[in-house]
């Protein structure tokens, strides 16, 4: 029913997409909960000394109120809801790893993204795995290369599954470029293993 994992990057970092690990049928069901039960807010950022938000919502999910800050932010973590629980479980047979966190993002359409990025903040445990979920619209999910400029395209398709780990966030960025093609919306899930406080 679904297809083999498939490495994407393997140097200086490991990338694999497993592709969808939800079946279609569910994947419908899984975005309305999602979009339901999970308590989206807006994302307060700053540029060039001035605040702004983002349209695209955020929420924030973890063990024991794990705190995280990004972006000069600090967000606490909810108590997981019995769907992210299954969810985590689901992700944590494919990847063969534990995560304690989860940020969950909703793009309301193709126009808006995310630029080049690490997730290397000093909370996350450094190399560990980071997994990518993705339910909704299926989107262009681009790497980077920090010293010699490589890129690497792939498309991440609704209720599949993306996983980076080892050196990755020290080596690469990684980014979700926006376009006006897309009219749907995306959730994107990434699982994370936080330093405990």
């Amino acid at each position: 029913m679904f297809q083999e994992a498939l490495t994407i990057v393997n140097k200086e970092g490991i990338a694999t997409y497993f592709g969808p690990i939800i079946s279609i049928e569910e994947n419908e069901n899984t975005f309305n909960q999602l979009l339901e039960n999970i308590d989206w807010n807006n994302e307060v950022g700053m540029m060039f000394g001035k605040e702004f938000i983002t349209k695209r919502k955020v929420a924030f999910y973890a063990d024991n109120a794990i705190e995280y800050t990004y972006s000069n932010k600090t967000k606490k973590g909810a108590a997981w809801t019995p769907q992210l629980m299954y969810l985590k479980t689901l992700v944590e047979s494919y990847t063969n790893a534990k995560y304690n966190a989860c940020l969950l993002n909703l793009y309301h359409n193709g126009e808006e993204g995310m630029g080049w990025h690490s997730d290397d903040e000093k909370e996350i445990v450094q190399h560990s795995s980071i997994a990518s979920l993705s339910i909704g619209v299926a989107r262009k999910f681009s790497f980077k290369h920090k010293a010699n400029k490589e890129k690497i395209d792939c498309i991440l398709e609704s209720g599949s599954l993306l996983e980076m780990k080892g050196a990755m966030q020290t080596n690469w960025w990684h980014a979700l470029p926006k376009t006006k093609k897309v009219l749907q919306p995306r959730i994107n899930l990434t699982f994370r293993q936080m330093i405990k406080q």
